[in-house]
């Protein structure tokens, strides 16, 4: 698999567009994923990234998404949010990526009023047009499950069946190492994903909050997990996910210390090199 890095860990720190994705470059990473909204970007910017990552041999593997409104109640909302995805999968073609990372968010109000059952039936109905759209540019869709109490996709089970509900061969999953630990979802469990998956995050936390740390500075034991990966047999990339350096001025250093980390492990485990 390739090793790659989400962008976001250079925007963070105030570090520009093309500074932060030749950094990348320069650092030994295979591949990267962009953060970023087309509707936010100007024509500039929206060009800029893809000449760059071309001029520094990184292929983009994916662009994240948050795109809550899709379970929102407010059919007005869904429609705005089933659009914006498709500008995000419009930019995914443009960029040549591979897949659209998606975040779908929690439900609502505790899981009162509205029935957590038709918040269900509202994601699977919007992802499968989103999926039917991906599929006819060549692209996919991997939905990040998130460690939150009252998260949509907060395990591998509700993964598992909520895209078998969706039942589209262009939308998958993405693993997030330290989603899974946080989640308390034990390494054997991604055997469940097998066929299902096509992408994968990895960082550290304390284990008690979403954190997305260089490896090594928490508590995640990422043998057994990058063990299970391997076995699913992904052809995709094992993309770093940094958040806030406490030390923004020291951010090279920061990412630095993630791929060295990043890339022992996924080397110990049978993933790179």
């Amino acid at each position: 698999m390739q090793l790659g890095l989400i962008n976001s860990a250079w925007a963070q720190a105030g570090r520009d567009t093309t500074w932060g994705i030749h950094k990348t470059a320069e650092l030994g990473f295979d591949s990267i994923d962009i953060f970023t909204d087309p509707l936010d970007i100007d024509i500039q910017e929206r060009r800029r990234i893809k000449t760059e990552c071309d001029k520094a041999g990184l292929p983009i593997i994916s662009i994240c998404c948050v795109a809550v409104g899709l379970i929102d109640f407010n059919p007005s909302v869904q429609r705005f949010h089933v659009d914006r995805c498709h500008a995000f999968l419009d930019l995914c073609y443009e960029y040549e990526a591979d897949n659209l990372l998606l975040v779908l968010g929690e439900y609502i109000w505790n899981q009162e009023v509205i029935p957590p059952a038709e918040q269900w039936a509202t994601g699977v109905e919007n992802c499968r047009e989103l999926a039917e759209y991906a599929e006819n540019l060549g692209l996919k869709i991997a939905l990040e499950l998130e460690p939150f109490p009252l998260s949509l996709l907060g395990n591998v089970e509700n993964m598992v069946r909520f895209i078998d509900d969706v039942d589209h061969p262009a939308l998958q999953a993405n693993i997030d190492v330290s989603h899974l630990l946080l989640a308390d979802v034990p390494p054997e469990e991604l055997k469940q994903l097998k066929d299902k998956a096509i992408h994968v995050h990895i960082s550290d936390c304390d284990g008690k909050v979403h954190g997305d740390l260089p490896p090594g500075r928490g508590v995640v034991d990422f043998g057994p997990y990058l063990d299970e990966i391997r076995q699913l047999e992904i052809d995709g990339a094992v993309s770093i996910e940094l958040e806030y350096s406490p030390e923004p001025d020291r951010i090279e250093e920061w990412v630095a210390e993630a791929y060295e980390a990043t890339d022992r492990l996924m080397q110990a485990a049978g993933l790179r090199g």
